[in-house]
């Protein structure tokens, strides 16, 4: 083997190179002992010789041989050449005395090789092919190649050679087995030949080793130059660069990296609970039906900075370095430095470690324990590599990235001709036939390109450990596939890299998630994600199955969907009438179906859409009903009274097939009651992902500028899609995308489309109110209720008082009209009696005279009939003797029940006096003695008038009131409820015990 090493090389592309100089016939004595004789082989492959081996048996004959001689114990001879045919006959070994054999060897004696043959030094460059023994890099020979190899050359490789010039090998097994692994270190500063060298040792590899029994993850947390090139290798089951740019990656790679190894765990535990992967192999090599699982490579740059981004990825290292061994994954770690206690954990576990050339001598102590490699010559691949703790070796690495050819930068072709075996006699030199150089504009190829150029397609691709991120945009096609169960809705994609797969993204609306909630910062795409999620809806669910009633105070977006059969109706920031209408329409709704699931037998949701999927509810009535509310805190900022009819909604919804989609910027901005009602959450990018109510870490690693992209509630990071279904994944004719595929869904439905949101006439006679006798609730019907659309009755034997604001023009007087008109219509003149103070005489004539007991119109006629209306009440005053069953009959007095009815009591209470006080002490004994007081003011300076004593007592008792159109500056004016501008009739109507509702009252004079 010494001996070969110093043979001059072959050149393979050089054919005056090949043909200079004596053919090596080199003789072996496999018998005699210290001999490797894979060494010799390897490099006879690479030097003009020929090897002639003596074996004692078949069974050490090398794996290939050209010509086989088998010599019995006669001297009798059988030659046997392999595809020569026909057959050698046998024949007698010609004999040699021991006195000519003895002659012939000290003839040899004083021969010696010459040093100029072409001695390997150090200072030489090497190229990898001649050490892995590839004659000819541009027609490899995978079958010899990857053939399957003993125990004793799995995982091995050339990377180089030492000052002899022989082959320094890397083997990856464990020491048990022989080997320098499982893991290792490789240190080199700048300009050492560190990434050559990392790319040398893939390229061994791969050549040595097929894609099914080898694998590699390249990770470069910069640029990715020290991979350059090995990307399409078959072997290459993930290739990472760029990490520093994007640290959320960094995170990607852990989980799926440790996903890689619970892989590995479940497939040794399902074929038969093996302890180790060479196990596995083992039972596949037998014809177990196992998937090949190769030996994994992580091979890591840079890994001191991404520890410094990243300090906990360490738990990764060390999880490798615990369980690699059993796994069969193989960790490699390079960096330009390594600093002290920066692998801590981990140094037990690195068991070999190339050195290059290092910035310090310190920094080569703490790598091989000496200076040694601070004093390498400034070659790169010049280096140490150390295995254990004793062996020690000095090498110069291989290279893969030099052009493969002359050094003049040409490639040259050899002419080739039919070979014919003959006897020739010795000749000092013999001269080939030599093609002329053929110019090659471009350089030759480097040998790696070569190399990954006829392995690319020799073999399938290995199983792919880091698939790609996500991309920044997807169209809606892309992930709209396959059948689902119904109101499974897709919306875009998922990734799960420990899972090591992307799927589609999925919100399941049948179970406790069946509302959403989406929390993303300004320009993170809520809006399109509900577009996205309306249209997938619509393109896999009927009107019959889904129907959706979106309020958009986002970006406008969602009013591109109006014209969808699902689509009740969207309203935006100037329709406030229909927005509250819309929120009344899904309470109602609820309130409705509940009453029906009681009549129906139905008693959940799943009941009604079982119901709905045998044919019931042909008109759409048992759909699934989605109230859709883009960018909800600005809805509660306008609409603060809104909110509690929300959270009911989104609590008593889902049992009736009712869900809520809503938007905002922060979590903050949805109170917490409403939070928990909602089961599904998206979390978009945030601005300060502190906020994040999914994870905080997770949030701070969505992109940023990627619209759509954002965190489940499992912290997995998702795109979402958009809404077009053309294949096209831009942005910039979204809406024409979004036009057409409204226009296709649209145009193919015939049947019912979803029920348009009612809302309140803006005039409304009488006439459309029960009549007397019709009633279907006590009191008298004033208009129509905005909440149910039904009619609206006051009932002024349960609360006697009604308070009404409203500036002029807002139909306070009109409202008066309707309710004595109403009242006199279901009283006779002996059951009620009205006295009206109008001083701007605007009810003159409203009261006929069996009705009116008095008409006051200026503050002396108040007085004087109010005093008299006060002396009636002290009257019917229960005396101290009654029993309780006259109380509650009042049949102590007799006579009508005495309604005062006040307009414009901002100019009957003023500062010079109030006609209304002497009624102020049986306000609280009103119901007794048959008291009745509405009073009717402006809004304007209503903030300051309602602690007048009367209104003041009136509010005390927890009247009832009406606030119509007004300056909503004046504050709350009854409960929390301001004023508001609203057209004429329009008025909110406020209880004890009930939500303000809004109503539209009723005109007795539609003409005027």
């Amino acid at each position: 083997a010494g001996a070969l090493s110093v043979l001059p090389r072959a050149d393979r592309q050089d054919g005056a190179s090949a043909g200079s100089g004596p053919w090596i016939v080199a003789v072996v004595d496999v018998d005699s002992g210290g001999l490797d004789r894979d060494q010799i082989l390897r490099q006879a492959v690479t030097t003009r010789a020929s090897l002639v081996m003596l074996v004692p048996t078949p069974e050490q004959e090398p794996p290939e041989v050209d010509v086989r001689l088998l010599v019995d114990g006669d001297g009798g001879v059988r030659v046997e050449a392999p595809g020569v045919r026909p057959a050698r006959e046998p024949g007698q070994a010609d004999d040699l005395p021991p006195g000519a054999a003895g002659a012939l060897g000290r003839m040899l004696a004083p021969l010696r090789l010459g040093r100029e043959a072409g001695a390997r030094r150090l200072a030489e460059t090497i190229e990898l092919d001649e050490l892995v023994g590839v004659p000819d890099a541009s027609a490899l020979q995978l079958d010899r190649l990857w053939r399957q190899r003993p125990l004793r050359e799995l995982l091995r490789a050339p990377i180089g050679v030492d000052p002899q010039g022989a082959p320094v090998v890397l083997d990856l097994k464990e020491s048990a087995l022989g080997g320098d692994g499982p893991h290792g270190l490789c240190i080199g500063a700048t300009g050492s030949g560190k990434s050559e060298l990392l790319k040398t040792v893939v390229t061994g590899l791969a050549l040595t080793h097929s894609p099914e029994i080898l694998s590699f993850v390249l990770v470069d947390f910069k640029g990715g130059a020290a991979f350059a090139g090995l990307n399409d290798l078959p072997h290459v089951a993930g290739f990472i660069t760029n990490l520093a740019d994007d640290l959320g990656l960094v995170d990607r790679m852990r989980d799926a990296l440790f996903g890689e190894m619970r892989r590995r765990q479940q497939m040794l535990k399902a074929a038969g609970n093996l302890g180790a992967l060479r196990q596995y192999h083992q039972r596949r090599d037998l014809g177990a039906p196992l998937e090949a699982l190769p030996y994994l490579l992580v091979v890591i740059d840079e890994f001191a900075e991404l520890l410094a981004a990243r300090p906990d990825f360490i738990d990764l290292f060390v999880a490798i370095g615990r369980l690699g061994r059993s796994l069969g994954v193989h960790l490699l770690l390079a960096s330009q430095q390594l600093e002290e206690g920066r692998l801590r954990g981990l140094e037990g576990h690195l068991s070999y470690r190339f050195a290059l050339r290092t910035f310090s001598a310190a920094e080569s102590r703490t790598v091989i324990g000496t200076p040694d490699a601070y004093e390498l010559p400034p070659l790169p691949g010049s280096g140490y590599l150390k295995v254990g703790t004793t062996a020690y070796t000095r090498f110069r690495a291989a290279t893969v990235s030099m052009p493969h050819g002359d050094g003049d930068g040409r490639s040259r072709r050899v002419a080739t001709g039919p070979f014919d075996l003959e006897h020739l006699e010795a000749t000092p030199a013999m001269t080939a036939v030599v093609a002329s150089p053929v110019e090659d504009a471009a350089g030759p190829p480097a040998l790696l390109d070569i190399v990954v150029r006829q392995l690319r397609d020799a073999a399938p691709k290995v199983h792919q450990v880091w698939l790609p991120p996500l991309a920044p945009r997807v169209p809606l096609d892309a992930v709209v596939q396959g059948e689902r169960e119904e109101l499974v809705v897709p919306i875009g994609l998922v990734d799960r890299p420990i899972e090591q797969r992307t799927e589609m993204l999925t919100v399941d609306f049948n179970g406790t998630s069946g509302h959403l909630l989406v929390v993303g910062s300004s320009q993170t795409g809520k809006s399109t994600l509900l577009r996205t999620l309306i249209c997938a809806c619509a393109a896999t669910h009927t009107p019959l199955q889904a129907q959706f009633a979106c309020i958009d105070y986002g970006g406008g977006g969602l009013s591109s969907l109006a014209s969808l059969p699902h689509i009740s109706g969207v309203c935006g920031r100037n329709d406030e009438e229909r927005l509250t209408r819309t929120i009344a329409e899904i309470a109602t709704l609820i309130d409705d179906r509940e009453r029906r699931f009681r009549e129906l037998g139905i008693d959940s949701p799943q009941a009604l859409r079982a119901r709905r999927a045998a044919g019931e509810g042909g008109d759409g009535s048992l759909a699934d009903v989605f109230l859709v509310i883009d960018n909800w805190p600005a809805v509660k900022l306008e609409f603060e009274d809104l909110e509690p009819s929300l959270q009911d909604i989104a609590t008593r919804g889902l049992g009736y097939g009712v869900h809520v989609l809503v938007t905002a910027s922060r979590w903050m901005d949805v109170r917490a009651a409403l939070r928990e009602a909602v089961g599904g959450r998206l979390e978009l990018r945030l601005n300060d992902p502190s906020e994040s109510m999914v994870d905080r870490r997770a949030a701070a690693n969505v992109a940023q500028g990627v619209p759509g992209r954002g965190l489940t509630a499992d912290r997995l990071q998702f795109q979402a899609a958009l809404p077009r279904v053309d294949g096209r994944a831009e942005v910039l004719d979204l809406p024409d995308a979004v036009e057409d595929l409204v226009a296709g869904i649209r145009d193919a439905w015939s049947g019912p489309k979803a029920p348009p949101v009612r809302v309140l006439p803006r005039l409304l006679g009488v006439d459309r109110l029960p009549p007397p006798g019709a009633d279907v609730a006590p009191g008298v019907p004033i208009g129509i209720s905005g909440r149910a659309l039904g009619p609206v009755y006051l009932d002024l034997d349960a609360d006697p008082f009604l308070m009404v604001f409203g500036d002029g023009e807002s139909g306070k007087t009109t409202l008066l009209r309707t309710l004595v008109t109403g009242l006199m219509a279901r009283r006779d003149a002996s059951q009620a009696q009205v006295l009206v103070v109008d001083y701007r005489r605007a009810l003159l004539g409203l009261v006929p005279e069996p009705y009116l007991l008095g008409y006051a119109a200026a503050e002396p006629t108040a007085s004087a009939q109010v005093n008299e209306t006060a002396e009636a009440m002290r009257r019917r005053l229960p005396p101290a003797d009654l029993t309780a069953d006259q109380l509650r009959e009042r049949s102590w007095w007799k006579g009508p029940e005495v309604y005062v009815i006040v307009d414009d009591y901002d100019l009957v209470a003023t500062a010079a006096g109030n006609p209304l006080l002497p009624l102020l002490q049986y306000l609280p004994m009103a119901q007794d003695v048959g008291l009745h007081v509405v009073l009717a003011r402006r809004v304007a300076g209503a903030g300051r008038a309602i602690y007048e004593p009367v209104m003041q007592r009136i509010r005390e008792l927890g009247s009832p009131g009406i606030i119509l159109a007004g300056d909503p500056q004046e504050g709350a004016l009854l409960g929390t409820v301001r004023a508001s501008a609203m057209p004429p009739g329009r008025c909110t109507l406020v209880r004890r015990r009930e939500r303000p509702e809004l109503v539209q009252v009723a005109v007795s004079d539609v003409g005027q």
